[in-house]
């Protein structure tokens, strides 16, 4: 079994063009094997009010030993004053999955 840490990071932004562009950064600079970005509504409390927005959502898959330069470069490209960056562990998968997220991410 692969020692790499996988895991899926959910990041959501406010529009289209940002999820992309965001994804494409990500991808291309082999933090994140590939991206999903979905359309999603959001309800939230910001700042005593509740909103409720379309957003979109992304769906990240990476090896969690390149998180942290992951969550730096999200932080340089949002917009966003606190953008979520969330992960859920990937505890099992395809092994020629997993292998192909390591040989991706660098």
């Amino acid at each position: 079994m692969n020692k790499a840490n996988y895991g899926v990071v959910f990041v959501t932004t406010g529009s289209q063009q940002e999820a992309e562009a965001i994804a494409t950064s990500l991808v291309e600079s082999k933090l994140a094997a590939c991206i999903n970005i979905l359309p999603i509504q959001s309800v939230y409390m910001w700042k005593g009010e509740t909103n409720k927005e379309q957003e979109w959502q992304l769906l990240i898959k990476t090896d969690l030993a390149q998180f942290s330069n992951l969550e730096a470069k999200i932080h340089e490209l949002h917009s966003y004053e606190v953008p979520e960056i969330i992960v859920l562990p990937i505890v099992a998968g395809s092994q020629s999955y997993l292998n192909w997220i390591s040989a991706s991410v660098k």
